[in-house]
């Protein structure tokens, strides 16, 4: 299914970094300190990376650009690549979710999804991410690339 309709928002950017996802156990606090450095440098002015924490009874779960594909995502099996809808969206807006999604679902490409208040995000896995976006192309969605976020 295309874009939802020609709304300027519902453009694609694809950022630039890779992008890990991590989870930590609300019970083990033995990784407070890699949560606690992660935070830090994201959050202070001097920080210009992305990064998102959700806390639930269950589990913290945080999303991090890593900047030129540092050691960590190296080693780590779980390597993203990021889809931006451009924004900010208006609240009004439905269906835009499940319109980005239906065609990467038919594709069988796995993606981890995130809110802001501005916008939204598409996480797909690095081993997919040039597929998904010739699905997501197919299916009449525009792109282009950040250079800064």
């Amino acid at each position: 299914m295309p874009p939802p309709s020609d709304h300027p928002s519902l453009k694609l950017q694809l950022m630039p970094e890779p992008f890990c996802v991590l989870q930590f156990s609300i019970s083990d606090t033995s990784n407070l300190e890699h949560l606690h450095s992660l935070i830090t440098a994201s959050v202070l002015p001097s920080g210009t990376g992305f990064v998102s924490i959700t806390r639930t009874p269950d589990e913290i779960s945080v999303v991090v650009d890593v900047p030129g594909g540092g050691d960590f995502i190296q080693k780590d099996k779980f390597a993203w690549k990021c889809i931006k809808i451009v924004g900010p969206m208006d609240f009004g807006l439905t269906g835009v979710m499940c319109d980005i999604t239906t065609p990467l679902k038919a594709a069988k490409i796995p993606i981890f999804a995130l809110s802001t208040w501005n916008t939204d995000y598409i996480l797909v896995g690095i081993d997919r991410f040039e597929e998904a976006i010739d699905v997501l192309k197919a299916d009449d969605w525009g792109f282009h690339l950040v250079e800064n976020h």
